[in-house]
């Protein structure tokens, strides 16, 4: 049984969120939770609400899941829209500033 969380438009930069993601891959799910909340990056945040939400989506898809034997199967950081800002320069130019945001997808199953 595999159960699935995203989320779209966040508000951090695809290259921290991998940073955060490549290390709670391929574990079980409540070793995730327990790196997530001691790591110091601003990303381990998004990432942990995702996972507890992906908990969730599979205790309530199926009555029989054993929430200690979920495992990070699949966990992928896509980029998502630009904001684009002007910033003025010297002699009239502007410099464009890219605010990025990512999707995170998680994809959990049972062992």
């Amino acid at each position: 049984m595999e159960s699935k969380a995203i989320l779209r438009h966040a508000r951090i930069t695809p290259r921290k969120a991998r940073r955060v993601v490549d290390l709670i891959r391929g574990k079980r799910a409540a070793d995730a939770l327990i790196s997530l909340r001691f790591m110091p990056y601003r990303g381990a945040r998004h990432v942990e609400k995702l996972l507890k939400s992906a908990m969730a989506n599979a205790e309530n898809k199926s009555n029989q899941v054993d929430i200690d034997k979920l495992k990070v199967k699949t966990v992928q950081v896509d980029n998502g829209p630009y904001m684009k800002r002007m910033e003025p320069r010297a002699m009239g130019r502007a410099n464009v500033i890219k605010k990025r945001s990512c999707h995170i997808t998680i994809i959990l199953a049972e062992e």
